[in-house]
């Protein structure tokens, strides 16, 4: 252990499913904030209150075991518990018809965690708006890697610590540019710095650029709110619809099936998208768009 290193171990009170748990927050292949570890653990690089931090995890039986580096190793141990999903309770939900039930079937360790972070979700959320994940991904990279600092402890040197809040505001506009970020996201990112977003995590929709897609895909992560509901998402809607009833519906279509689990639709929705069905790719993708040659 080295000297800056801070260790804990958790008895898991449950069978847990890490990857579909935490998954969801890791944005891309090459997320330099999220890495899969060849022995089954998660890497994640925070900024956390009292700094940045690194924590990795790994399940080994029916413990999780917790390792985390710089000033933020012990805020990231000491929120592990919720950050796997302590805080929530599968069992609130009541099965209404058999396709759920099969759903719950194949999620046992599935669990709806929450970072407490709300600006690490926001952001990525922000440059996630009605574009291809691959164009977000992108661009999360490259500002990440250009202005984060790395990442602290034994990591591969590609991982870095997302910038704090108050820095976004300051990226240059060229700088975005370059990331292939346009104008309408960068300056609803940097409108958002204004905001104590972690204190007032309810009140998202009050910035301008942040709907309800944003302010669900945010919350579901940050906040584990287990009723977050992705209404204008390209994807969410048409696989919610195959899987519950064998057709594409559009947001109406989904929010009426989903309607008999409220309280419980995120919980929904993250199990379609871990086991759902998947309709075949006929028609046109959404275009990857490159506004650095703009």
């Amino acid at each position: 252990m080295s000297a800056a290193e801070r260790v804990r171990e958790w008895d898991l009170p449950w069978p847990l499913d890490i990857r579909g748990t935490v998954g969801h927050l890791r944005r891309g292949a090459g997320d330099p904030t999220f890495v899969y570890g060849n022995d089954g653990s998660i890497w994640r690089a925070v900024q956390t209150p009292d700094g940045p931090g690194t924590v990795t995890l790994r399940v080994a039986g029916s413990r999780v075991l917790g390792r985390a580096w710089g000033p933020g190793a012990d805020w990231l141990l000491d929120q592990l518990p919720d950050f796997l999903g302590a805080a929530d309770d599968p069992e609130a939900m009541t099965v209404h018809d058999d396709v759920v039930a099969g759903l719950v079937r194949r999620s046992v360790g599935l669990r709806i965690g929450r970072t407490d972070r709300v600006w690490e979700a926001l952001v990525p959320a922000i440059l996630e708006q009605k574009v291809v994940g691959a164009e977000a991904f992108r661009a999360w990279r490259y500002l990440v890697r250009r202005f984060g600092e790395p990442a602290p402890g034994p990591v591969p040197d590609t991982m870095r610590v997302p910038p704090p809040r108050g820095a976004w505001a300051d990226i240059p506009s060229w700088e975005w540019h370059r990331s292939g970020i346009e104008p309408v996201r960068m300056r609803t990112i940097r409108g958002a710095t204004v905001m104590d977003v972690e204190r007032h995590h309810d009140r998202l929709r009050l910035l301008r650029g942040v709907g309800r897609w944003t302010e669900a895909e945010t919350r579901a992560r940050a906040v584990g709110d287990t009723d977050a509901v992705s209404v204008g998402d390209y994807h969410i809607p048409t696989l919610v619809g195959m899987t519950l009833i064998g057709e594409p519906v559009d947001d109406a279509g989904m929010l009426e099936l989903l309607e008999p689990y409220a309280g419980q639709r995120r919980r929904i929705i993250r199990m379609v998208e871990l086991h759902g069905v998947r309709r075949e790719r006929r028609g046109p993708r959404m275009t990857v768009r490159d506004y650095r040659s703009f």
